[in-house]
């Protein structure tokens, strides 16, 4: 069994913080489960393109109010609490956050624990490992 503490995962390597956002990763690669889990704070007032070449994610809002632009067609979805989007064709998108948005995200396959988005929005297959 694996138990961690999301306040204690934030005061080690497994916090990740970029220009737009944060993210604790809470379930990574290296825990052998296929999938990974992590908490991510997107910084109110900020647009971040995003297009995970790589990876499918499902975004859950717990909090906050946002909305997601999906780049192929141009739709645009709010986010707010219980709200769930899933990028299940890799797709290209902008992430608003009107106030700060705190997401819970899965990824697959799952991320080692230290990437952040390349030029074009995406996470390379392969990074650095946290244990």
């Amino acid at each position: 069994m694996i138990v961690r503490a999301l306040a204690e995962a934030e005061m080690t390597g497994r916090r990740v913080v970029a220009e737009n956002w944060e993210s604790t990763r809470l379930l990574l690669k290296g825990d052998d489960m296929g999938f990974s889990f992590h908490i991510t704070t997107i910084y109110p007032g900020t647009e971040t393109p995003i297009w995970y070449k790589n990876h499918l994610e499902s975004v859950y809002c717990i909090e906050g109010e946002g909305e997601v632009e999906t780049l192929e067609d141009g739709r645009v979805h709010p986010i707010r609490p219980g709200t769930i989007y899933i990028l299940d064709k890799n797709d290209r998108h902008l992430l608003r956050a009107k106030t700060a948005l705190k997401l819970a995200c899965v990824f697959n396959p799952p991320l080692n624990g230290c990437e952040v988005h390349d030029e074009d929005g995406s996470y390379p297959l392969q990074a650095e490992e946290i244990v």
